[in-house]
Parts: structure tokens; C-alpha cells; sequence
């Protein structure tokens, strides 16, 4: 059980407005069982009638506790306030019409002239009316109740699909660091020192990230600076690189390790197959797009390039690209892309984008 809090003048008019263009419909349906008597008179009951029983209704929902789920009172609660609505709101909405009738509109009240069935059509009328009017407001607040549900399952879905991704991920990179580093205990001792304090440092860097399924940009590229490093250490003069990130993209949300893994990518299939190395570009920029801007995020190498034929895949070739590909759709669904794309003067493009937002991360 919960209080109602919504006391929004925007939604409040919204719901009156429907209550007035619902009251129209009844006095029509009221002209329509009395059609001897003028329409006027149906239009300023009805109108009133109804104002009075909303008002009094959803006045009663916001002062009684009601259900989280409906907004309306439960049990024997509901029942009375819709019944003491209908009620007080006849009689109030009755009184009210008769003196607009006599001082205002100048004929006698509607009441004065009908017969005992008649009356008994108007309260009948009026009793369905609020029925149905009652039954329409509570099945509003239901269903989006329960879309605010759903909405909340599939955010988190989409953040517990996130962490399972990101920690398939983690091993993958952190067993080929391994791998690196068994090479060069045996060649070189001494580099094999320093990278694993790198790897040391750099593993204590990404623990916080990894605790939340986004973080800043700016956080981003610094894990791919320390990762950098940590490959520079092995592969010395042979790697070089640059990071472009503007100062107004740095707040910008992005899942962890998202580049990582294209630069572990261009590393391992650009530059070290060539003898004299190369050099990695990381890039973010922004472009517009059919619904907004975007944001681009760009991993260039001048390694050996994409081969003609794509060779068919091996065990763990690929893993981190199919990784990254499907993060973005977990995310953003067809709106996030990635694309490798063969530079003319060699080496490799690896693009990002998916669609801009400055929210911020948690």
C-alpha cells in the first residue's frame, strides 16, 4: 500500500479534460432517451455531475491509502469512495445545475419537469456513468503501472546481460596478456618485470569499472591508455599511438572495455604481423543521424590491413569484435553498429556508433 504522490497540474487537467468530453457523450446519450426535452439543460447536469464526481473520487484516492498498482484504495474502500462519489456528486452536481438553470440560463430546472421515470433514467444514467468512468481511470493507472514494470525487468535484463558479456570478456583479454607475458619471461626478463606491474596497475584500474554497467568516456580511454602501455612494454618501439577525445564527449556514457577490445583486435591482426609495428589512432567524434546526433568512436591502425577473404573462425579468433558487437545490440538494438572497414593507404578501421546521450552514469 502506497500514498498517492501525483499531484501533476498537467496530468490533473488531462484527466478533467477526459471527464468533461465523457460527460458530453452521456448528455447526448441522456438527450437520446428523452429527446422531447431540450439538449441545453443535459450538458450543464452532466458537466457538473461529473466534475463533482471525479473531483470527490479522486480527492478520496489521494488522501486514502491505495495500491501501488492501481493508485485506487482496495477492498471495501474503493467500493465506498466510487459509491460516495457518484452519490455526493448527483446531489451536489444537481443543486448546482438547478441554480445555474434559474439565475444564469433562465429556465427552470431540468429536475422540475421530468417525470418519476425519467428521473430514475437520469440517476441511472449518471450511476453507469461513473461506473465506467471509475473502471476507465483505474485500468489507465494499471497499465502503466505495469509498463513502468516491464520497462524496469527489461533494464535490468539489459544490465545483467551486460555484466555477463563484460566478464566473458575480462578472462579473454587477461589470458592473452598471459600469454604475452610467458614469451617474454623466457626472452626478457627485465620487460617481463615491467609489464606485469603494468598488468598489476592496470587490472586495479578496470575493478571499479567493472562494477557498473557504464561509465564516462573519458574513463574509458583511460583504461585504453593503460592498456596501451601494458602492450607497449612488449612490444616497444614497434607500437605507437594517439588518443583523440574531445573535452565535450568525456561525460559521455559507454560501457566498459567497449574499445578494448578493438584495439587488442588491431594489435594482435594489424601490427604485430608486421616487423616494423605500426601505429593506433582512437577517435571520438559526433556526426548527425536520422534521429539525432551520434556518437562515433573510431580505432584506426597501419598494420597489414583486412585480409581479401575472411579466414573462417578459430578458437577465440574474433571473440572480442562478436563481443562488441553484442553489447551494442544488447544497448541500443540495430541503433549501435560496428564496422571494420579497409583503410585505402593500409591498415584497418574499426567504427563505432550507436546514438548520442549526455545522461549520466551510474
Amino acid at each position: 500500500m502506497t500514498l498517492r504522490r501525483d499531484f501533476s497540474g498537467v496530468s490533473k487537467l488531462r484527466h478533467y479534460l477526459q471527464v468533461v468530453a465523457f460527460t458530453l457523450v452521456v448528455a447526448t446519450l441522456q438527450y437520446a432517451f428523452m429527446p422531447d426535452k431540450p439538449y441545453g439543460p443535459p450538458v450543464v447536469y452532466s458537466v457538473l455531475i461529473g466534475t463533482f464526481t471525479w473531483a470527490i473520487i479522486d480527492l478520496g484516492r489521494e488522501l486514502i491509502p491505495s495500491a501501488a498498482e492501481t493508485g485506487w484504495p482496495q477492498g471495501w474502500q474503493g467500493i465506498a469512495l466510487v459509491a460516495a462519489g457518484i452519490v455526493i456528486g448527483y446531489v451536489a452536481g444537481t443543486l448546482l445545475a438547478d441554480a445555474l438553470c434559474v439565475y444564469y440560463f433562465h429556465f427552470y430546472p431540468a429536475g422540475a419537469s421530468l417525470s418519476g421515470a425519467d428521473q430514475r433514467t437520469s440517476i441511472l444514467i449518471t450511476a453507469i456513468a461513473g461506473l465506467v468512468g471509475s473502471y476507465y481511470f483505474y485500468a489507465i493507472h494499471k497499465s502503466a503501472y505495469l509498463e513502468d514494470k516491464m520497462a524496469e525487468a527489461r533494464m535490468h535484463a539489459t544490465e545483467a546481460r551486460l555484466k555477463l558479456l563484460e566478464t566473458q570478456l575480462e578472462p579473454h583479454m587477461l589470458f592473452n596478456t598471459l600469454a604475452n607475458l610467458r614469451v617474454l619471461i623466457g626472452t626478457d626478463p627485465a620487460r617481463a618485470q615491467e609489464m606485469l606491474d603494468r598488468m598489476i596497475a592496470y587490472l586495479r584500474a578496470t575493478l571499479s569499472a567493472s562494477r557498473s554497467t557504464q561509465h564516462p568516456l573519458e574513463n574509458e580511454f583511460d583504461r585504453l591508455r593503460d592498456y596501451l602501455e601494458l602492450m607497449a612494454v612488449r612490444m616497444g618501439p614497434r607500437l605507437a599511438y594517439t588518443l583523440d577525445l574531445p573535452d565535450a564527449l568525456r561525460s559521455v556514457p559507454v560501457p566498459p572495455l567497449l574499445l578494448q577490445p578493438l584495439v587488442e583486435n588491431a594489435i594482435r591482426h594489424g601490427l604485430e604481423p608486421q616487423v616494423e609495428g605500426g601505429h593506433i589512432t582512437v577517435r571520438a567524434s559526433t556526426r548527425p543521424g536520422d534521429s539525432g546526433p551520434q556518437l562515433v568512436l573510431e580505432v584506426i591502425d597501419t598494420g597489414v590491413g583486412l585480409p581479401e577473404q575472411m579466414p573462417p573462425p578459430g578458437p577465440g579468433q574474433s571473440f572480442g569484435l562478436a563481443q562488441a558487437r553484442e553489447r551494442l545490440a544488447t544497448l541500443h538494438g540495430n541503433a549501435g553498429t560496428l564496422e571494420l572497414i579497409a583503410e585505402n593507404t593500409g591498415g584497418t578501421r574499426a567504427n563505432v556508433t550507436f546514438p548520442l546521450k549526455f545522461s549520466p552514469t551510474p
